[in-house]
């Protein structure tokens, strides 16, 4: 398939910059079979009962944005300049992977200062990265970024506002606990306690797993022949526990139901062809576009995705090209608000159980499946 098949136009106007108040007040629109109904997120018990699983995606976003002033020494003396830092992941030997603007300019042993006792010396600059360490560690490298750092929001909002105090929560799930994320799984940004309380009051289960959402998650798609694109890696973990209640779920008749394309990345990549979710820990870089076979899958709770995006492409292939065509035409028609604070979508394919079948998962690159590590 063709990148332009995934392109449609939206209205910089329906791109939402805050988040609903209350989490549960954003829009749902709830896409089952042929039909679309017009709610909100706050109607979700209406929507599940028991029976039904949900499966949220527990990672914790760092406030991994930080704007230090570099120093230099030369031959004149020291030389300062701003500098901006994204950090994108950690490293085994305690250092960090990161992006820097201005990057060209940084050289090895700059020292960057970000304030309140923390500072980082560029050690390497990789395939336009910088690997940064850091003179804190542990607990105090944790104190110290959420005292300085920023939450690294996406490049679509941060070009419409600043960042701001606001976000370190908004930005943030309910449930968050395990940190290392740069992007939040931001469909799970609607549920609030309450919520989550009245789901379950309503029997509905639920199944907490980890992957950790990189940057790479805003990295536009740059072929034309969308199979030749490669999907950045991400790490990930469903523990015995999880993967043993999801099967449960499934071989009850319930359905199971990603909260977030993160989480569904994640379940897919943990089940093997006969559809049996095994306990996984590793990277996964999955890439599911139309003609995929979903292995576990019955639904999806998400947000509504960039044009030509491969999060576009992966709802694409739940609900069918025309179909999702039809669902967002019908958001934007009915001026929903898009991308990661913007409204919610319940995704249920009529025959996802039945057409479900045994497959080998169209990939791009390295993908280890289910690990018992």
């Amino acid at each position: 398939m063709r990148l332009s098949e995934f392109d449609f136009h939206l209205p910089e106007g329906l791109i939402a910059t805050r988040p609903a108040s209350p989490r549960s007040a954003s829009r749902l629109l709830v896409a089952e079979g042929d039909a679309i109904r017009d709610l909100h997120v706050r109607d979700l018990p209406d929507l599940l009962g028991p029976g039904d699983r949900l499966i949220l995606n527990d990672t914790k976003v760092i406030p991994g944005r930080l704007d230090g002033i570099r120093h230099r020494q030369t031959g004149q003396g020291a030389v300062a300049a701003r500098v901006e830092i994204t950090l994108l992941a950690p490293l085994p030997d305690g250092g960090w992977r990161a992006l820097a603007k201005p990057g060209r300019k940084l050289q090895i042993n700059d020292v960057i200062d970000f304030g309140r006792g923390l500072e980082a010396r560029v050690l390497g600059k990789p395939d336009g990265e910088v690997v940064l360490g850091f003179d804190l560690q542990g607990a105090e490298f944790d104190a110290a970024l959420e005292a300085v750092g920023n939450m690294p929001l996406p490049p679509y909002i941060a070009a419409l506002r600043p960042v701001d105090a606001r976000d370190k929560t908004d930005y943030q799930t309910v449930f968050a606990r395990s940190r290392g994320a740069v992007a939040a799984p931001t469909a799970s940004l609607h549920f609030d306690a309450d919520l989550l309380a009245r789901l379950a009051a309503r029997g509905v289960a639920f199944s907490h797993v980890t992957l950790h959402v990189g940057a790479g998650t805003f990295l536009p798609v740059k072929v034309d022949d969308v199979s030749q694109h490669r999907m950045h890696a991400e790490w990930g973990e469903v523990t015995p526990e999880a993967a043993e209640a999801i099967n449960r779920t499934r071989a009850a008749g319930g359905r199971v139901i990603p909260v977030g394309t993160t989480a569904l990345r994640l379940i897919e990549s943990a089940a093997g062809d006969d559809g049996v979710v095994r306990p996984f820990r590793g990277e996964t870089d999955i890439f599911i576009r139309p003609g995929y076979q979903f292995r576990v899958t019955d639904g999806l709770m998400t947000n509504f995705h960039l044009p030509k995006s491969t999060l576009l492409m992966l709802v694409a292939a739940l609900m069918g090209k025309a179909r999702i065509d039809a669902i967002y035409a019908h958001a934007v028609s009915r001026r929903y608000r898009f991308f990661s604070y913007g409204d919610a979508s319940l995704l249920l394919p009529e025959s996802a159980r039945a057409s479900r079948k045994a497959a080998e998962p169209v990939v791009s690159g390295h993908d280890p499946g289910p690990s018992t590590g």
